[in-house]
């Protein structure tokens, strides 16, 4: 009789417990963050903008994004994708290369939405017969867009001397910033213009190692694609100001942080196209017409003060930041 007085509350935790245990409709994405970075974060807001717009928000509860940012620790960075792997993640949103690249390391089968991240090549993802990993997708960038950035540079700034002297820092452990370096000092040398490339291998290094570059009597600062030199971007900027030496870029979000000019991605819509991609396939569950593609929207934009502070006249197809 006792047995039958208890009876309904084990019915009820059972049912509890049954209810509890069954894997949510709801789709999980996993987004990972290299580092910390005002510029890159604009990317993770148009990712998750393009999933609102296509339904999946988490206000309305039809999509849980778990956000992990590995603050430019390795370690981390592995243990956050191991994370999402093992917690079988509905999909993976990775921004900038480190991102990308150790997620494709550790799976094979959940889909990879990448942004801020250049071509499979550029990355050494590339497997012996030719092809890139299948699971990824997104959007990513080669380095030929690099060739206006620095162009312009001689089209808009006279020498102190007899000839025109820029300087740039690279992180010689990041495939895409030593990429980017080469193909610089290549277009140094078809401009006639003297380039001077100091490495450095982490952000704590960028104030000494510019210091030690604007010694050099350079006309011009180049911040080329690299995760070093956007987490120490204000660090540069202010050695830089300091010594009278005007900043130009390849990345539109930096000349929203001091630098005079560039023509280059918008981070934002960077991150938008690969949301794009991200939303189809919560809809269909399929990457059936999806793979990975070039980022559409580059932009020539210029900042208006760092120009008037140093008396440079902008093309009038350069586009003011707000």
């Amino acid at each position: 009789m006792k047995l039958l007085k208890y009876l309904p509350l084990v019915f009820i935790l059972s049912l509890f417990l049954s209810c509890n245990s069954k894997k949510s409709d709801v789709p999980v994405v996993g987004f990972v963050d290299a580092f910390e970075d005002a510029t890159i974060a604009q990317a993770r807001d148009g990712f998750t903008d393009a999933l609102k717009k296509s339904g999946f928000s988490e206000d309305q509860h039809t999509v849980k994004i778990e956000y992990r940012n590995a603050q430019g620790d390795i370690p981390t960075l592995t243990q956050i994708v191991n994370q999402f792997v093992s917690e079988k993640v509905d999909l993976m949103g990775t921004c900038t290369t480190l991102s990308t690249v150790s997620a494709l390391q550790k799976t094979k089968t959940i889909p990879i939405f990448a942004m801020v991240s250049p071509t499979p090549e550029r990355m050494n993802v590339i497997s012996s017969t030719g092809e890139a990993p299948g699971n990824l997708f997104g959007a990513v960038e080669e380095l030929y867009y690099i060739d206006t950035s620095f162009n312009i540079i001689p089209k808009l700034l006279k020498p102190k001397g007899g000839k025109l002297v820029i300087g740039m820092i690279y992180n010689q452990s990041e495939p895409q910033s030593a990429d980017a370096m080469n193909r610089i000092k290549s277009l140094a040398n078809k401009a006639n213009v003297t380039l001077i490339a100091l490495p450095l291998n982490s952000s704590a290094d960028a104030q000494l190692v510019t210091k030690s570059l604007l010694s050099k009597n350079i006309d011009a600062f180049f911040a080329n694609p690299d995760n070093t030199v956007f987490a120490s971007f204000e660090t540069i900027l202010k050695s830089c100001n300091q010594a009278n030496v005007p900043i130009f870029t390849s990345e539109a979000g930096l000349v929203k942080r001091g630098a005079v000019a560039a023509f280059g991605a918008d981070i934002y819509q960077w991150g938008y196209q690969a949301g794009e991609q991200a939303a189809q396939f919560l809809k269909t569950h399929k990457t059936d017409g999806l793979k990975w593609e070039m980022v559409k929207v580059r932009k020539r934009v210029y900042n208006p003060e760092a120009a008037k502070k140093y008396n440079i006249t902008v093309p009038l197809n350069f586009e003011a930041v707000k």
